[in-house]
């Protein structure tokens, strides 16, 4: 068997190194300037007016939907296919998460269930918490003017979606507010780590207050309950490293998908979509099969990783077996998803093998399409 192929990679080098060697020598570790400026810079780049970073991306999640008004007993509507960090943020701002499903070529939220699940709805939902899964935007033009028409907040889950684009605007200035990741399998990483980005100054501070105790300003008047959320220096310094690296990350991850695209196309599996106009930024590179555990288990045996994202829905985790949900669309999709490698740390001939074992070598069999879904909403 030749080396393995990982499913992640992380690029880590002398930049942030540097970085992180600059912070430890000024004793400045925790939340500081350094914060400040990886803030700036990362609300600069996806086109944001303001940033708050975080400890984690579930951190930001939480801090997002507290800093647009989320509370107890609000209804915050999500998709059920997605991390299961995605609900638990609105569980721990004490609200309590609506699924609508998903559209089967995009795996993001199908706008026509949307609007179908408010509709059928007898309390009104405070938020929406849109996902841009594997790296692809959701549809935020419809789901912008649902959102409108329902008078709700549209928080945009863009944990996986760094430097994506939605006809041309940066994932992360689409909605009232945004949160990343910088997990170390993400696009870009601090370690842990993640930010909340926004355009209202208002959402700004409060998200700001809310992740330092609820505190109003630097002093000791706590305003508010509030967490410590926040980032250390330590972690920015590698941020602002890994934000230079990150267009050129992006780019050597799409040309990967494009090379698959061309070794995959006349294969039984069904490869990513990307609707025109919308860039995907290809966190995971996602095909359909309907043998996906065979097809895993066969590229293993070449030596190449593969990743399931996600293999049982959120409202089928016990953690929520309190809901009844119908979302027959996400439930087929999470059996027959299967993520292979396309981070940018492969090099071309890898990449060859990947696409060339999958389209010679492995038995694939082709997925059954998912039925539409039906419009029920989850409930207690």
């Amino acid at each position: 068997m030749s080396e393995d192929i990982n499913i992640a990679a992380p690029i880590l080098g002398d930049e942030e190194l540097s970085g992180i060697e600059s912070v430890v020598e000024s004793g400045m570790i925790a939340d500081g300037p350094e914060v400040r400026e990886f803030e700036s810079a990362f609300a600069e780049y996806c086109d944001a007016e303001y940033g708050v970073a975080t400890s984690n991306g579930t951190t930001a999640l939480h801090t997002a939907l507290e800093s647009v008004g989320v509370g107890p007993g609000d209804l915050v509507l999500t998709t059920p296919f997605s991390f299961v960090a995605t609900a638990n943020a609105i569980r721990f701002a004490g609200a309590k998460p609506v699924f609508a499903d998903i559209d089967p070529e995009t795996f993001n939220l199908d706008p026509a269930h949307v609007e179908a699940t408010l509709e059928s709805l007898e309390d009104d939902v405070r938020a929406m918490v849109v996902v841009h899964l594997y790296g692809l935007p959701a549809p935020m033009d419809r789901l912008r003017e649902i959102a409108d028409e329902y008078d709700i907040a549209l928080v945009e889950d863009a944990a996986q979606a760094h430097g994506a684009t939605f006809f041309d605007s940066p994932v992360g200035s689409l909605g009232d507010a945004a949160c990343f990741s910088f997990y170390p399998t993400k696009n870009m990483t601090t370690g842990e780590g993640g930010i909340v980005l926004t355009d209202d100054e208002d959402v700004a501070a409060n998200a700001a207050s809310f992740i330092n105790h609820g505190r109003e300003s630097d002093g000791y008047r706590h305003v508010s309950l509030g967490h410590n959320f926040r980032m250390t220096s330590i972690a920015a310094a590698m941020g602002r490293a890994q934000l230079d690296r990150l267009p050129g990350f992006v780019e050597r991850r799409r040309e990967n998908a494009e090379r698959l695209d061309e070794l995959l196309a006349d294969t039984n599996a069904v490869t990513p979509t990307v609707p025109d106009g919308y860039g995907h930024s290809y966190h995971q590179y996602t095909i359909r099969v309907g043998n996906r555990d065979s097809v895993a288990e066969q590229l293993d045996e070449h030596g190449i990783g593969s990743g399931v994202y996600y293999p049982r829905c959120i409202h089928e985790q016990p953690a929520y077996d309190v809901l009844d949900v119908s979302a027959p669309v996400s439930e087929l999709v999470s059996e027959q998803v299967l993520s292979i490698p396309v981070h940018p740390a492969l090099d071309d001939e890898e990449v060859e093998r990947v696409g060339t074992v999958l389209r010679d070598e492995v038995d694939i069999e082709p997925p059954n399409r998912p039925v539409e879904p039906s419009m029920g909403v989850s409930d207690d």
